[in-house]
């Protein structure tokens, strides 16, 4: 695959425009009920650390798709997984309740592991699990009705 992941590129986009377009249109609605400074920045490490690593091949870091049809493996997955997000993102799209806050968190924090995993990409399993730790927390305390 090389040093740079079309591919992860790709899913990175898919899963930032439905974002991009809620903060545009909710400007001044994101205010966030959970204001843990340790886990905050933990969550934007992992967040940050999953953008780069899922477009940027580091190497020596990772050692590319391990087994047979690992590609196919890896599109259908994530690509199921984007499909998942966009359906929740439409679903959820007028509701702020514990579905919206699991869904949308859990779903791109799979896919950053997945990634990172079927890549045996270890940086990128770090950064995943510091977010998905981190994001899915926030987002269920954030919901108000999660945790």
């Amino acid at each position: 695959m090389g040093w740079f992941n079309y591919y992860g590129l790709a899913i990175m986009a898919v899963i930032m425009i439905p974002n991009i377009v809620y903060a545009v249109k909710h400007k001044s609605e994101t205010t966030a009920v959970y204001n843990n400074k340790a886990v905050v920045i933990a969550e934007q490490i992992g967040r940050y650390g999953c953008f780069v690593l899922m477009i940027f091949n580091i190497p020596y870091t990772y050692f590319d798709f391990w087994f047979d049809y690992a590609l196919i493996v890896y599109l259908s997955v994530n690509g199921g997984l984007c499909l998942a997000y966009l359906m929740f993102w439409a679903i959820c799209r007028n509701n702020n309740g514990k579905l919206k806050a699991l869904s949308l968190s859990i779903i791109p924090s799979t896919i950053f592991l997945f990634g990172g995993i079927i890549l045996a990409y270890v940086p990128l399993v770090v950064f995943a699990v510091v977010f998905a730790i981190s994001h899915i927390f926030i987002s269920c305390k954030n919901s108000l009705s999660c945790i």
